[in-house]
């Protein structure tokens, strides 16, 4: 067997990119992701606009691998490709922060939300998971926002599913009031599929990270004292610029969300809660 030249060695060992990619210019995958989750964007108009930049540069088919090159690298399993304005994922930290308010150090729930395609996050603490604090939470995430994604992927916890089910799950029936009232859908996650609440799940750990590690020497004694603190520390994160994009939540939401999500509507949502009448 012949030993392999300098170049064929180089190639197994560290996946040197074609000749094409040395010699001509390269596409900016970051940007190509980005854009990529803007509705109707598609990998055929980028690389006409790539061309139109670069008429050496890559055809089609190459400009596609370098870009599922890239994609491959970032993790080892499928990425989901989030459309903006589309979704956005909410759930409740495993981590809870503390409220002394009753004279006792009491646990409260921290309720988390992220959009789809900008990961900009929400956060806020609230006394229990119940319907009434569940409901408040997506209140105050929309408000937050200053619109609403056209559909909401919750867990399926009480609060909001009647009926746990991997196809129809049941949706409870003042959650149900609450997303006809913000007119957007409610999409349940399915039992035992990580990857359908990925994105909050990534959301809630770095919320774990820069908020409720940040509040673990402070003490405060009121639920509203402990969010007014969530409110600085949030802006501070959605502030901080992501490694991957190169720029920060806020920026990449100002960008490419903040403009496809539904208008708020005019009264904010009533809580309201059901009950059964004797019979």
């Amino acid at each position: 067997m012949e030993p392999l030249s300098e170049d064929a060695l180089e190639r197994v060992l560290y996946g040197r990119p074609p000749v094409d990619e040395v010699t001509r210019p390269v596409p900016d995958v970051v940007s190509l992701h980005t854009e990529l989750r803007r509705k109707g964007v598609a990998l055929a108009l980028l690389h006409v606009e790539y061309l139109e930049k670069h008429p050496d540069g890559l055809r089609y088919t190459a400009f596609c691998e370098h870009y599922r090159r890239w994609r491959e690298r970032q993790r080892p399993v499928m990425r989901q490709t989030h459309v903006a304005g589309e979704k956005v994922f909410v759930d409740y930290s495993g981590d809870k922060p503390l409220d002394p308010s009753t004279g006792e150090t009491q646990e409260v729930e921290l309720f988390v939300a992220v959009l789809g395609a900008s990961n900009l996050t929400y956060a806020c603490a609230t006394r229990t998971q119940q319907v009434a604090d569940w409901c408040a939470g997506h209140v105050g995430a929309y408000e937050y926002f200053g619109g609403v994604p056209r559909a909401t992927i919750p867990d399926q916890p009480k609060s909001g599913v009647s009926k746990s089910c991997r196809y129809e799950p049941g949706v409870q029936r003042t959650y149900d009031e609450l997303a006809e009232h913000y007119g957007r859908a409610v999409l349940p996650a399915r039992p035992m599929h990580a990857r359908d609440k990925a994105k909050v799940e990534v959301g809630v750990l770095v919320a774990q990270r820069w908020i409720l590690a940040r509040l673990r020497h402070h003490t405060f004694f009121s639920l509203e004292e402990l969010n007014e603190r969530i409110a600085e520390l949030l802006e501070d994160l959605n502030n901080r610029t992501m490694r991957v994009y190169r720029e920060s939540r806020r920026q990449l939401f100002e960008r490419i969300e903040r403009a496809t999500l539904l208008p708020l509507p005019a009264a904010r949502f009533a809580y309201g809660a059901w009950k059964l009448g004797a019979t």
